[in-house]
């Protein structure tokens, strides 16, 4: 038939390309959400904002702020973000960088639920949180609340000897699989790595790691709600950390690992900080984020050697103690260095203390 007499058109594989992406869309929604990993330091404890809503299949209650994408009401994702930050909790974001997207399949389902696949873009945000900056709701909880074994301030966390430690070596020791079989040493080289047993050393950054290996061999509460086969080989377990709604342990534990990681090179830590503080104070906001203890004189050669900081010429009454010089940060230098970070790194020992 006449292609021009018939009216129609035979269509491009262009846009039999598009056509099929349509329909696969249509048969499978996908949601766009955006969550707020938002961390402060209170009273020398690093905490996250939580928002807490009805218990789920793990009894978690917990969850970061999060809200949907809507492109009508929202001109970019960081506003939409911003938007249900202030809804949910009345607060009011400063500094946001995003972090990554969350897309595992099943990450926001119940068993049977049918709801559209929800891909999350989650961001991190600094703020501080110590006159709670108009917050109407939500709750600041220490991340170490969900994360026991990151908080190496009095020495190696007991979690990880006595509960960890021996279930990773058993769960490494099962090679059942055909992968397993054919590299044995794969899992119990990965626990040596992220959770510095046999001597090796701790790296505070792979917080991310470390949770993801507990969940993977089935110890924390959400592999078991999500079904892991993993999680159903183990009995009488005790609690590897507070339990978050959907994967948003994961993602808090990317926005540690990432906070961890930023202040090293970037002077974000004055961003959890008032106006003026002592270099105490500095320090121990450091050794919140950080985990270990660090040195004080080296601590603060480091910190007034690399210009990061200048005195106010104002000094701060202690009770029972000497008043002690308030700093500001100096931001000159950030037109000085291209990486002006607190360059701190303080890992225990290797044989598992400080």
């Amino acid at each position: 038939m006449n292609m021009e007499l018939s009216g129609r058109r035979k269509p491009t594989p262009e846009k039999s390309h598009r056509a099929s992406e349509a329909d696969a869309a249509e048969q499978s929604p996908v949601g766009i959400g955006l969550n707020a990993a938002i961390v402060a330091v209170v009273d020398d404890e690093p905490v996250a904002l939580a928002v807490r809503s009805e218990a789920d299949a793990a009894s978690a209650t917990d969850a970061l702020p999060f809200g949907p994408f809507n492109p009508r009401e929202h001109r970019t994702l960081e506003g939409g973000l911003r938007a249900w930050v202030r809804d949910q909790t009345g607060l009011d974001l400063g500094y946001a960088e995003q972090l990554y997207t969350f897309a595992d399949r099943g990450r926001h389902l119940e068993p049977g639920d049918q709801s559209p696949h929800v891909v999350s873009i989650g961001y991190l945000a600094l703020t501080q949180a110590g006159a709670q900056h108009g917050l109407t709701n939500g709750v600041w909880r220490s991340w170490y609340h969900y994360y026991p074994w990151e908080d190496w301030r009095k020495g190696r966390p007991e979690i990880i000897a006595r509960d960890i430690e021996p279930r990773l070596k058993a769960w490494a020791a099962r090679t059942v699989t055909v992968s397993a079989v054919q590299n044995p040493l794969a899992r119990a080289d990965r626990a040596r790595m992220c959770f510095g047993l046999d001597g090796t050393a701790w790296d505070e950054e792979k917080v991310l790691d470390r949770y993801e290996l507990l969940y993977e061999a089935g110890l924390v509460d959400e592999a078991k709600r999500d079904g892991r086969v993993s999680a159903r080989e183990w009995s009488d377990l005790p609690k590897f950390g507070v339990p978050m709604q959907t994967d948003h342990r994961r993602i808090l534990a990317t926005a540690i690992g990432r906070t961890r990681a930023k202040i090293k090179y970037r002077p974000v830590v004055f961003e959890l900080m008032p106006d003026e503080f002592t270099l105490y104070e500095l320090q121990k906001t450091v050794e919140a984020i950080l985990g270990p203890h660090l040195h004080k004189q080296n601590f603060r050669r480091l910190v007034e050697g690399a210009g990061l900081v200048e005195p106010t010429g104002d000094v701060k009454t202690r009770t029972g103690g000497r008043p002690a010089k308030l700093f500001r940060f100096r931001r000159e230098v950030l037109l000085e260095r291209p990486a002006p970070g607190v360059r701190v790194s303080a890992p225990p020992s290797r044989n598992g203390t400080n």
